[in-house]
């Protein structure tokens, strides 16, 4: 195959999408504002043309590719909130490759699919996140959402830390905007997940207090070089290491300028797309479209059957839980069309 030639239906967030163009290939953007499915012929009519691969990049939405083990071509999935939704790896299973962002849950998918047909590809801040000159009108600042009903264990905790530090500040807005106003910025990772924020604000360089977790952060990051942790849902502990980087401006600098230094040499799109690529390059080379086609799944078909027939009960919309319905039907085995 001709990389100058590829053309990948781009399905659901850009993320990296432009990037892709870097490593040869031509990505049209199919976005995602709402649930829905799309099938084989969705795709084309809105790609224009029949894609050689077809990449769904997460949107924390219902299925919204049906029919993928039928793709004709090579199909991918970007997977980032597997911590949310735990019938993604039996959704993945109909995909040639899987990219997990949650280094933890790159065995279970593994499992789903095969060990060479899975990577782990973390998260990264886009470019627009860079350093700012500006003044530093808070001391410590989270960013983000904070709603006793949407997100109750971080209004908790933040009710908890402002009690042990209170010149703790939390705003909403824009990320890349706020960051840089802060001497510290603070993170939290409710579910343990190794979440974009801790990426996009070193990329601010920002000085980041953050959670100490696992999924793979000690791989990418050192405690004390490029950022400062501290014990999970510990406010304690969080104020203690707070007050201690106030104290120490030597020491913020330091981890701001070393953890800039770290994102912009390993956790941009454009080291993203280059991963994606490459594992795109090892899918055509291997022909897993033809290996899929040709072979017959039951077992798996039947547990794709049983999520559909979730979806179409629990997805709240007539006309996508009829569009699952079919998909189910389609899945049936052929006893149940006697």
């Amino acid at each position: 195959m001709n990389a100058n030639e590829t053309t990948i239906a781009w399905v659901g967030g850009m993320f990296f999408m432009q990037g892709m163009a870097g490593h040869g290939f031509r990505a049209v953007h199919i976005p995602l504002t709402k649930p829905q499915a799309l099938g084989w012929e969705d795709i084309c009519e809105r790609c224009g043309c029949e894609p050689d691969a077809v990449v769904y990049t997460d949107r924390s939405l219902p299925p919204p590719l049906v029919g993928v083990e039928r793709f004709p071509c090579l199909t991918a999935f970007y997977c980032i909130d597997s911590h949310i939704h735990g019938w993604y790896p039996l959704y993945a299973s109909a995909f040639d490759l899987c990219a997990v962002s949650l280094h933890g849950h790159v065995d279970q998918f593994a499992q789903a699919l095969s060990p060479g047909r899975v990577i782990w590809l973390p998260g990264f801040a886009v470019d627009r996140f860079q350093p700012r000159e500006t003044e530093k009108l808070f001391d410590l600042l989270f960013v983000g959402t904070v709603d006793p009903e949407t997100t109750p264990q971080r209004c908790d905790f933040l009710d908890r830390l402002r009690a042990e530090f209170p010149n703790l500040a939390v705003r909403r807005g824009d990320f890349a905007e706020l960051m840089p106003q802060a001497r510290v910025v603070l993170n939290i990772a409710e579910r343990g997940d190794l979440n974009f924020r801790v990426f996009e604000s070193l990329a601010c360089g920002s000085c980041l207090l953050t959670p100490r977790i696992a999924n793979g952060q000690d791989e990418l990051f050192t405690d004390g070089e490029h950022l400062m942790l501290y014990e999970p849902d510990d406010a304690a502990d969080c104020a203690a290491k707070a007050r201690s980087l106030l104290a120490d401006h030597a020491l913020r600098v330091r981890l701001a300028q070393s953890g800039l230094a770290r994102v912009n040499a390993a956790h941009r799109p454009g080291h993203r797309a280059g991963s994606l690529a490459a594992l795109l390059r090892r899918g055509f080379a291997a022909g897993l479209p033809s290996h899929r086609l040709a072979a017959a799944n039951v077992d798996q078909k039947a547990a794709l059957r049983l999520l559909w027939l979730h979806w179409a009960e629990h997805c709240g919309d007539a006309a996508l839980a009829a569009r699952y319905l079919a998909e189910a039907r389609a899945l049936a085995a052929p006893r149940e069309h006697a």
